[in-house]
């Protein structure tokens, strides 16, 4: 498996995100895959407004992960609206 994100892997992340109303400036994807794979919020960011930060994992494929990412941004983000 490749240790760097290519533009399929953003096409797939953007379509996740994408379909969860979330902004592409809000994201924040590190260029390298590393296991287990994690979303965080975070802050700064030039804007000093809250990221989202997005880690791919190495040794899964990303297409199997992508459900597991969905549904923890959906507990992530419903964790913001309280």
């Amino acid at each position: 498996m490749e240790e760097i994100i290519n533009i399929k892997d953003m096409e797939l992340i953007f379509e996740t995100t994408d379909s969860l109303g979330i902004d592409r400036e809000a994201l924040n994807v590190d260029l390298g895959k590393e296991d287990p794979g994690q979303w965080s919020i975070g802050t700064g960011g030039m804007m000093k407004k809250n990221t989202i930060n997005i880690t791919i994992p190495l040794s899964v494929d990303l297409e199997e992960w992508l459900p597991v990412l969905k549904a923890g941004l959906i507990d992530l983000l419903g964790d913001l609206d309280e």
